[in-house]
């Protein structure tokens, strides 16, 4: 644990963890498909901030599963979850932004 998941909370690493070890859990990069294909985390799926008012339940269609967002710096992703809680789901986290993740990326 950092110093900064300690004051604000578990960053990205730490929430990728507890994705990765959480059944059932959804890992959503809500970028363009361009950033998405500049490299993402293992497993995320591309579903971008602009599409999920209207994908969302297609895409993502238990709305009682984990899912667990990220972005470039946390500021799109908090939106996604904002929109993903008023369409009803219940189990939503903001990752933050890729920038602060130290994992490998895939291309």
């Amino acid at each position: 644990m950092s110093l900064f998941s300690g004051i604000f909370g578990p960053g990205i690493d730490e929430l990728a963890v507890q994705a990765r070890e959480t059944p059932g859990s959804v890992v959503i990069d809500v970028r363009t498909p361009e950033e998405y294909r500049d490299g993402h985390i293992e497993g995320a799926l591309c579903i971008p901030l602009a599409s999920i008012p209207a994908t969302a339940s297609t895409r993502l269609p238990d709305k009682s599963a984990p899912i667990f967002a990220y972005c470039l710096s946390g500021a799109r992703s908090a939106q996604a979850v904002r929109e993903l809680e008023r369409q009803g789901y219940a189990n939503v986290v903001n990752m933050g932004g890729i920038g602060r993740w130290s994992g490998p990326l895939v291309r």
